[in-house]
């Protein structure tokens, strides 16, 4: 297969590298902060010097075979779509495990053209109402285009992230709080059993995300990365 070019670095990593096999992390005794940090180089260090960590490439080759591994994306278009995500996830510093479980829960056919009841679009579900004319300028306006809604999706995860944690939120639900404004769920009137949204995504992750989080559990992939990411944005 024809080699993916990976911005930021010169390697060209080829598909025979992508082996279903987790990937084994040795970390010294540390905090979980510590660790966190180290897994997560995009968590601390610039965006140029976070994707030329070994990290991004596995975390990009990872992203590719979980999507492969729900039997809906062929190899070529997962390796595409990860590429996308998981530079975008480590430019915004969000967990790409957990891109990949909002990407899962909102559009589990991974179809570019899915449309919601309430218009949201696209693989990451974003409506156009209040983001396009937002970000339409920096992104592109055509929400079904894959990578302009990976954009978007990530970007607004990011934001609504950030915009969380600088208020005085309890650190473990800061997780649940941004993923509740991304569904839109403020005051649960527009979707009945919205505030079930994180669960479905923390479900997703557990279920999905098992390469790309490599044995760790939900709080060590997701919540304690999202919340050093947050601060490190603040």
């Amino acid at each position: 297969m024809a080699a993916v070019a990976v911005v930021g670095t010169t390697a060209r990593v080829h598909p025979i590298f992508l082996k279903p096999s987790r990937v084994a992390i040795s970390i010294p005794a540390a905090t979980a902060d510590e660790k966190a940090m180290l897994l997560a180089p995009w968590s601390r260090l610039p965006f140029s010097d976070a994707m030329a960590t070994p990290m991004f490439l596995r975390d990009r080759n990872a992203f590719a075979l979980d999507l492969v591994s729900t039997g809906k994306v062929q190899f070529s278009r997962a390796i595409r779509l990860a590429d996308v995500a998981v530079r975008e996830a480590y430019r915004r510093q969000v967990p790409p495990a957990l891109v990949l479980g909002v990407l899962l829960s909102e559009n589990d056919e991974v179809k570019s053209s899915a449309r919601s009841r309430q218009g949201a679009l696209g693989l990451m579900q974003v409506h156009p109402g209040p983001w396009r004319p937002a970000l339409g300028d920096l992104f592109g306006r055509n929400l079904r285009n894959d990578t302009t809604n990976l954009r978007y999706g990530v970007y607004i995860l990011s934001h609504l992230s950030r915009r969380t944690a600088d208020r005085p939120t309890d650190s473990s639900v800061h997780w649940r709080a941004a993923l509740l404004r991304y569904n839109g769920c403020v005051r649960g009137t527009n979707t009945r059993d919205c505030y079930t949204y994180p669960d479905v995504v923390r479900r997703t992750v557990q279920r999905s995300a098992t390469t790309i989080c490599a044995g760790r559990d939900f709080d060590r992939c997701v919540v304690t990365p999202l919340r050093l990411g947050s601060r490190s944005k603040s």
